[in-house]
């Protein structure tokens, strides 16, 4: 990991099952090893929006050049990424039609149309779907695709105060992601001028820190929209002052949450995954079987690791038992180490006896012994401690390597050691430009050698 980590990466999610490459660039196969953290994210997020009052919708894929085009400064943003279709079977249609980039302009003309009066607002829509960027930079499963799912909100207030409160609500459900479920820390702060989202008044962002290469990675961005969408769409509903324009916000989340957890968790022996997140929590092997064990005894050992395995499901906790004889031992330790179960348990011709299981912790490769009988209760209290652990020790990791400083030759060294920096400057976009240019730098990536300066990762809100 340490020593070639692009390599490292495309090694852990093909190893691990969790991706498989396909046949056009930068689109992948999400294999049910990596589905199943999207799913847990969905669950956990699409619970807690519809609390907030969010409704589930769907809207088309494909968007008209004409509505695409009619938000200029927010296209500006996306333009050399967007996929156009421009012949149906072998003829040339009349008109190319775009695959959504984003779905603003997809969906305020029906805003436009549901909002008439006050009592239609707030709007409060989600959906789950994909999007198409054709980004031209080298692809990486997960963190930079042409095709990716994601979830993307779109809502609109009577007041401003409303959708200003609705951008941090949902802000702070993005942070809940990643602290609840993925056990990565993040930096709550609102994007720069330079940054922000296109056509938007204010964006907001959580920040997670990658170890490996001292970079910041953006987790989930929430933006204030402002009237800027609802003057071109008109948005617009009659109020005790006559005609008024709703107040918007957009606010996406997407499969690069799991790029992000592979990048800051796993190691060089493979997948690291929390806990809370992992389709198989626990996986129970019997172990210590040779050619001499009796069949009475083999029946024993792979009894009993069914029997554990049952045991813990009861408890709804996600256990499973690997019994296939044609593999040995070792092969399967290091298989479940590599795909990143949280708890292994080992059941042996001694523990048998002695009415114990042996564990061996993934993240930080502790083996203790455990009583079998209530050994459910110390299971579920073990999964809970290993969540805290893995998301102590990239806290510790990350404020290790977080410093305030105020100059910018001080500045230069310490991102070379891999510092996230609290730097104070102006905010005025060409001054960004200048900061990136001093402090650019080559490194070498997968697609060869890039120029690297430093930019904004946010503003943070706590100060």
């Amino acid at each position: 990991k340490d020593d070639n980590y692009s390599e490292w990466y495309s090694q852990v999610i093909t190893k691990a099952e969790m991706i498989e490459y396909y046949d056009v660039s930068g689109c992948y196969v999400l294999r049910p090893w990596s589905f199943s953290i999207w799913e847990a994210i969905t669950e956990w997020f699409d619970t807690r929006i519809k609390r907030l009052g969010v409704k589930n919708c769907y809207f088309p894929m494909f968007v008209s050049a004409a509505a695409l085009e009619r938000e200029k400064t927010h296209i500006a943003d996306f333009a050399p990424e967007v996929a156009w279709v421009t012949r149906a079977g072998s003829s040339e249609m009349s008109e190319p039609i775009a695959i959504r980039p984003t779905s603003e302009t997809v969906m305020y003309p029906s805003f436009k149309k549901w909002v008439q009066s006050h009592r239609d607002l707030p709007l409060k829509l989600n959906q789950w779907c994909n999007v198409v960027r054709w980004e031209f930079k080298h692809p990486t499963p997960f963190l930079r695709t042409r095709e990716f799912l994601w979830q993307e909100g779109h809502t609109a207030f009577a007041t401003k105060e409303e959708a200003e409160k609705e951008v941090f609500d949902i802000l702070d459900l993005y942070a809940g992601v990643y602290t609840n479920l993925l056990a990565i820390p993040v930096v709550k702060g609102r994007k720069s001028e330079k940054e922000k989202f296109a056509g938007g008044d204010f964006t907001t962002t959580v920040e997670a820190y990658v170890p490996v290469n001292g970079r910041g990675i953006q987790g989930a961005t929430s933006h204030h929209l402002g009237q800027n969408f609802s003057k071109m769409f008109d948005i617009s509903f009659e109020s005790d002052k006559g005609k008024e324009l709703a107040w918007q916000n957009s606010w996406g989340l997407s499969t690069r949450t799991i790029g992000a957890m592979v990048m800051i968790h796993s190691d060089d022996k493979g997948l690291v995954l929390p806990p809370r997140v992992a389709q198989i929590q626990v996986i129970v092997l019997a172990v210590g079987i040779t050619g001499s064990t009796t069949e009475e005894n083999r029946k024993k050992l792979t009894d009993e690791a069914l029997k554990v395995a049952d045991s813990l499901v009861e408890k709804d906790v996600r256990a499973e038992s690997d019994l296939r004889d044609n593999y040995t031992s070792g092969w399967k330790f290091s298989h479940w180490e590599l795909k990143g179960v949280p708890i292994r348990i080992e059941i042996g011709p001694k523990d048998l006896e002695k009415g114990e299981v042996m564990i061996v912790i993934r993240h930080n490769g502790e083996k203790k012994s455990i009583k079998r009988e209530g050994m459910e209760k110390e299971i579920i209290q073990i999964l809970e401690n290993i969540h805290t652990d893995m998301y102590n020790k990239v806290v510790t990791s990350r404020d290790a390597h977080m410093t305030v400083t105020k100059n910018l030759d001080e500045m230069k060294k310490k991102l070379d050691e891999k510092f996230i920096l609290l730097a104070p400057f102006c905010g005025i976009p060409s001054c960004e430009e200048l900061i990136k240019r001093d402090t650019t730098r080559e490194e070498v990536t997968e697609g060869g050698t890039a120029q690297m300066g430093a930019k904004t990762l946010c503003i943070p809100l706590d100060q």
